[in-house]
């Protein structure tokens, strides 16, 4: 082996890694980075972060979507309530997974809060 080779830690044959979920604070504008995935071990994480994004008061709030590997249903309905609770401000969804605008159109149809940036 050289000195530049990478060693990784050994797992079983088709084990699965467990999902995760980071959440970093945006430079330059208000709102929040997630990366990883939305999924039942990672609601609360997820919650957390739009909880704080509910409290904010500020008129617009970022929300970087683009490192989601994944949102469940239950993790789009949290979505929906905290846009639910932002009132007259507005809550931009920065690059989401292809799949949540259609969930949250399909679902919760008329969220006047939420405005989906493709870039």
């Amino acid at each position: 082996m050289s000195g530049s080779e990478v060693v990784r830690p050994r797992r079983p044959i088709g084990a699965v890694p467990a999902p995760w979920l980071d959440v970093y604070p945006l430079t330059g504008r208000t709102g929040f980075r997630a990366v990883g995935e939305v999924s039942l071990p990672t609601h609360g994480i997820w919650e957390r972060a739009l909880e704080d994004a509910v409290r904010h008061d500020g008129a617009v709030y970022h929300v970087e979507l683009s490192a989601l590997s994944f949102v469940d249903v239950a993790g789009a309905e949290a979505l929906a309530d905290a846009a639910r609770r932002f009132g007259e401000r507005r809550l931009v969804l920065d690059r989401p997974p292809a799949a949540l605008p259609r969930v949250l159109d399909l679902l919760w149809p008329g969220l006047p809060a939420i405005e989906v940036a493709a870039s």
